[in-house]
């Protein structure tokens, strides 16, 4: 099976009805109720915008056929899948869903026809940051405004169409329909005619970038450095990363004191970032790509270590938090966050401490849970003797309720 990047952004951006029945699928391959399970995943990769999406549906539909034992049926879905862009060799042989077909001719077949491009490297001075996307959405949009009628076929040709597969990746996950982006700009016409200088800015401060990988090699020689993708969204994502690497939101880290935010709500104008901090970011997610720790956890805890974590160690390879605002407002009201995450810390409550933008107000930021993620790691870092074996450590967690407790972070602000 293939799960997906994060369930709340898709529910909010691939639709409802494709999510709920996404959703039952799931449901129903967790009862082994493969064959229902099968016929949904197929029905969503036949209804899915994105090559993205739809290969990794028409997947989990070939693993509940071949469980069925349906190995033809599997077979046909697994071609379809690789058709739409699947690439992990590795994953599919190890999957243990499609072990039933193994022994069978067709599947050679399969895993020869699968051909993977490296997508990262661990040699940071290797790593490729591309920015193609952002010169084709100029052309786009420059277009656009010429023919303000045929907007959405202009942005699919000279824009989507045209994108790398960092872009197809940033648009299935992040984004949703193209409608959707269309609408965010016309909202914004202001704000994305004023940004476009700063958004060919990236080049220069690439070797800063650089600076950082080099950095996170030498405090975690097995640090793997993918391919970074500078796109132009629709703000609803300043990075994120996929198989094909890591996603960057351009339109939400080029702030300079000249582009007007009268366009963006109360969120969007508090972390609309600077463009100096754009490595900060990259160094942040940089880090999400590296952590090798068990997934299957679905409390708060872990998901304040994941992003607190990717603050922390981002920090201390690029010199700049990429979240400072929310330590400057935790400043003096630290005992009181804590109380209030220690109630829900070991609920699935994660909602209430990231990605929840909708609960940003004007005397209290969102996205806290990476403030608490942050001391968390930085008190198991700083009471550990080997610095080292401590970023290790926090790269490669098992067990999260236990990292937590031997950090010692709690005892710090409880008392």
């Amino acid at each position: 099976m293939i799960k997906p990047k994060c369930l709340t952004v898709l529910v909010l951006l691939i639709g409802t009805s494709v999510f709920a029945q996404t959703q039952r699928a799931d449901s129903l391959y967790e009862t082994k109720n493969y064959a229902k399970a099968g016929l949904l995943y197929l029905r969503s990769a036949q209804r899915e915008e994105y090559k993205t999406l739809k290969q990794s549906e028409y997947y989990n539909a070939a693993c509940c056929y071949a469980l069925s034992g349906k190995a033809d049926s599997s077979f046909i879905l697994l071609r379809l899948s690789v058709k739409n862009g699947y690439k992990n060799v590795a994953h599919l042989k190890e999957d243990t869903d499609l072990g039933s077909l193994h022994a069978l001719p067709q599947w050679p077949e399969i895993v020869n026809s699968i051909k993977s491009t490296p997508t990262s490297t661990h040699d940071p001075n290797k790593a490729k940051l591309i920015t193609t996307d952002v010169k084709h959405f100029w052309e786009a949009y420059d277009k656009a405004q010429k023919d303000t009628a045929h907007r959405f076929d202009i942005y699919k040709k000279y824009y989507l169409d045209a994108g790398t597969d960092g872009l197809q990746d940033y648009f299935a996950y992040k984004i949703g329909s193209l409608k959707s982006f269309i609408k965010v700009h016309d909202k914004k016409p202001n704000f994305y005619a004023a940004i476009r200088k700063n958004t060919f800015m990236v080049d220069d401060q690439k070797p800063q970038m650089i600076e950082s990988f080099i950095k996170l090699k030498q405090l975690y020689p097995d640090a793997n450095f993918p391919d970074i993708y500078f796109v132009i969204g629709a703000f609803t994502s300043g990075g994120t990363s996929t198989d094909n690497g890591l996603l960057i939101g351009l339109d939400q880290v080029v702030r300079t004191p000249d582009i007007p935010v009268d366009e963006l709500d109360l969120w969007q104008r508090n972390n609309f970032n600077d463009l100096k901090k754009l490595p900060n970011l990259i160094a942040h997610e940089l880090i999400h790509f590296n952590q090798n720790g068990m997934a299957d956890d679905t409390t708060l805890l872990h998901a304040v270590m994941i992003e607190g974590m990717a603050d922390f160690i981002g920090e201390l390879i690029s010199g700049r938090n990429a979240n400072e605002r929310l330590h400057v407002w935790a400043k003096g009201r630290e005992k009181r966050i804590w109380a209030d995450f220690e109630k829900e810390m070991y609920l699935k409550r994660a909602h209430n401490w990231i990605a929840n933008s909708g609960q940003e107000t004007a005397d209290k930021p969102a996205d806290l849970g990476y403030w608490v993620g942050y001391q968390i790691c930085k008190a198991y870092y700083d009471k550990s003797p080997d610095k080292d074996k401590a970023i290790h450590d926090m790269l490669n967690i098992q067990n999260y309720r236990e990292f937590y407790e031997e950090s010692g972070a709690g005892r710090l602000f409880s008392n």
